[in-house]
């Protein structure tokens, strides 16, 4: 029995903010339990909602020294077992307190350095030795430098090996390095280019990668991208250094979760073999938007972050054409306010065609997703993206730019052979997106009999988490030989 540890700074159900969330909450639930012993360690949110924070069971709680500051700070340790799973939550409310997990950058600095010492420091408190620490993101990125430096004489944590992922290179936890001297305590060899150092400030993603046994990315696309300069972030060579121990593992999604056949937040329950049905969800939603109920409408879907990363200045740029009398533009979500505003006044000015939803809600993403002829995602990068997979299970064809795990898992749609799942575009370039949403339009106008199988052979792939865990019980495999 091998010993896993995850530590992340969100995880579904009890706090999420985008897709680290759903990997670190459904992937060990499908690891072998006859194999694997995983427990997961996330902060103690307040504002983790009540239904899931009255069940949180007392352990214990003492205080830890941070670096340089002169007072220790206070660590409790709550646990909870939830859906067969050993849940751990540092309890620090000067920390942790507020009304959302993420803030002003140089108290996310200090919180989460505190939060990746402390999720050490429990261990032998709680007893449990990871044979592995799985770590996610920038926020868990120096559990691996005090693992190596502050605890490497620690008989406790003999052979734990450790495993970054990076879900997206873009957000690093970059500060001055004089503030995390202070905050860690960390020998000065750690602040040197080798390890910390970046442009002359301190990098908490790059010293993760430097120090942890194995990187794992979202998507074996993206694992190459970001060993390029475009994609790389100023660590791209630092990633071609690390290709040895460097591999992408596509992300799934819950296959119960997200299930046409018996969702009970759609309209209409579906499957390939009632496909027909389909159309059902779209007629309520198009009643539920105030937009007219016409089944031969192409309702193109948008559920995204409203940010250049996400392609919507492409978008803007085409705008105009991609809206025409024959469609139906709907967008869930928020970000930056030029989007939001972009979409506000098409909706003002094309209000039979447009439709903005400029807030969140689960709800309306299931019933957009089971309604939506097509799902468009011409993103700038986008490390792995599970938009794409809820689309092709609710057989919302998706319409997206080859690049990282949307080039994974899209496969383009081809006329003559009748093959693909999805239509894509190669370059970031407006005309290329509008002609792909133009191919689109054409078979599903022309030959709606084509369109069907396309959306039907979407449902019928299989991105749900169990190929994707295979692979990662074979990497802790790997790592642990001595069992």
């Amino acid at each position: 029995m091998r010993n896993i540890l995850f530590v992340a700074s969100e995880c579904y159900p009890f706090i999420k903010t985008g897709g680290l969330a759903d990997v670190v909450g459904a992937l060990p639930k499908m690891l072998n339990k006859d194999q694997f012993d995983v427990r997961v360690v996330i902060p103690k949110y307040m504002c983790i909602p009540w239904e899931y924070r009255q069940h949180f069971n007392y352990v214990t709680s003492f205080y830890m020294d941070l670096g340089y500051m002169p007072n220790h700070v206070y660590v409790g340790i709550m646990e909870y077992y939830f859906e067969g799973i050993h849940y751990y939550f540092i309890d620090n409310e000067g920390y942790f307190g507020g009304d959302k997990p993420y803030g002003e950058i140089k108290w996310d600095i200090e919180k989460f350095t505190f939060f990746s010492k402390a999720a050490l420091a429990i261990l032998p408190v709680v007893g449990f030795k990871p044979d592995i620490i799985h770590c996610h993101d920038w926020q868990a990125a120096l559990v691996p430098v005090f693992l190596r430096t502050l605890y490497k004489d620690n008989g406790f944590f003999w052979g734990t090996k450790t495993i970054i992922t990076i879900h997206n290179l873009k957000f690093q936890g970059i500060y001055d390095i004089k503030t995390f001297r202070y905050l860690t305590a960390f020998p000065e060899y750690v602040f040197t280019p080798a390890n910390m150092e970046f442009n002359y400030d301190a990098n908490m993603l790059k010293a993760g990668i430097v120090f942890s046994d194995y990187v794992t990315t979202v998507s074996d696309t993206y694992a190459g991208e970001i060993q390029m300069p475009y994609y790389g972030e100023g660590l791209d060579g630092l990633m071609r250094h690390k290709n040895h121990s460097l591999c992408g593992i596509v992300n799934g999604i819950d296959y119960n979760v997200y299930a046409p056949e018996h969702d009970i937040q759609i309209y209409e329950h579906y499957t390939p073999e009632t496909f027909d049905k389909k159309v059902l969800n779209k007629r309520g939603l198009q009643q539920e938007l105030g937009l007219p109920v016409d089944d031969n409408k192409f309702m193109i879907a948008m559920i995204t972050r409203l940010t250049d990363q996400k392609g919507l200045d492409l978008v803007n740029y085409v705008i105009e054409r991609i809206t025409d009398e024959h469609t139906q533009l709907v967008v869930l979500g928020t970000g930056d306010e030029q989007y939001e505003n972009l979409f506000r006044h098409y909706q003002w000015k094309y209000p039979e065609r447009v439709s903005a939803n400029i807030y969140y809600s689960d709800n309306r993403a299931h019933k957009l997703y089971a309604a939506s002829d097509a799902m468009l995602m011409p993103s700038r990068f986008e490390p792995c993206g599970l938009t794409q997979l809820i689309a092709l299970r609710y057989g919302s064809v998706p319409i997206v730019r080859e690049t990282g795990g949307l080039k994974d898992t899209v496969q383009p749609y081809n006329w003559f052979e009748n093959s693909g799942t999805g239509f894509s575009f190669a370059n970031y370039n407006a005309e290329e997106m509008l002609n792909s949403i133009n191919y689109a339009k054409t078979v599903y106008f022309t030959d709606r009999e084509r369109w069907k199988e396309i959306a039907i052979r979407g449902m019928r792939m299989d991105y749900s988490w169990n190929n994707s865990a295979r692979r990662y019980e074979e990497l802790y495999y790997r790592l642990t030989p001595w069992y």
